[in-house]
């Protein structure tokens, strides 16, 4: 099985041709693939180009625990590069179809920095989801191992939980995250950012990703975050969002149409062993 590794920031992916894999991919090949040891490594597996009906390309995102992801910024942006690398895009805007929606991708010259529309972000507990009553989900109450967070919710496509914090690191990630994470009010599971505002213009977030655990950067995360950031009034219309893999800049129009700019750096192209599988 052939392959091109790309990462985002240091958020690493595998994109795969369906001529590839023309029967699917089973979710234990995927979490074998996405091994760090016993495997290619990755954090999740892009799987197009696929035929869309409504869009330039359809593409399927995959979580290294096997499980099907509605939407991914950075692995769009990567998605994007993988297209231009091979001659399929040039510089003019093209869709992509997701699980989680449409968006429009632009790739810079040089192919080293793509701008994805990622769509409108909602705090609506029914669009997210979040249990209760129908409500936009903020400044709200959650106990993880008996620590008392603020937090808001919002969804891009995929659910997020964008939890305050006058410190983020790794360890406060990984501790909590993953409690947060299967908290029984997100029926779809969640997301989780730890969140601490610089000022007017930037943010600071540690993440913890939905079916792929600790993450050093998140273009749908970053793109949650900032829009709460922005609709509680702390930030403005564009925000750079600092993360430990590096930055992504997003700007909002009024309805909260997000735009997301970030780099892409290829790693390598190779062809998997069936040995692997065994």
């Amino acid at each position: 099985m052939n392959f091109l590794k790309y990462h985002a920031l240091g958020n690493d992916y595998l994109v795969i041709s369906p001529q590839d894999a023309p029967e699917g991919l089973a979710p234990e090949r995927i979490r074998r693939i996405c091994h760090r040891n016993y495997g290619v490594g990755s954090d999740g597996i892009l799987l197009g180009p696929l035929e869309s009906r409504v869009c330039d390309f359809g593409l399927r995102i995959f979580n290294p625990d096997g499980s099907e992801a509605e939407k991914s910024g950075n692995g769009l942006r990567i998605f994007a590069r993988a297209l231009w690398d091979q001659q399929q895009v040039a510089q003019s805007p093209f869709t992509v179809e997701t699980l989680g929606g449409a968006v429009t991708c632009t790739v810079a010259p040089g192919g080293r920095s793509v701008t994805v529309a990622m769509g409108r972000v909602s705090f609506q507990s029914t669009d997210i989801p979040v249990g209760g009553p129908h409500r936009e989900v903020l400044n709200e109450e959650i106990v993880a191992a008996g620590r008392t967070f603020t937090f808001c919710a919002a969804t891009v496509g995929n659910p997020h939980c964008i939890v305050f914090s006058p410190a983020p690191s790794p360890e406060e990630a990984c501790r909590y995250g993953p409690l947060i994470e299967t908290d029984a009010r997100f029926p779809n599971r969640t997301n989780v950012q730890f969140m601490r505002v610089i000022d007017r213009k930037n943010i600071q977030i540690e993440i913890w990703e939905r079916g792929a655990g600790y993450t050093l950067a998140s273009g749908s995360s970053s793109t949650a975050a900032a829009a709460v950031a922005r609709r509680l009034g702390l930030c403005g219309d564009r925000i750079c969002v600092q993360m430990p893999g590096g930055r992504i800049e997003l700007s909002f129009d009024d309805d909260f149409a997000a735009t997301m700019t970030g780099s892409v750096t290829r790693v390598a192209a190779g062809k998997m062993a069936e040995e692997m599988f065994a």
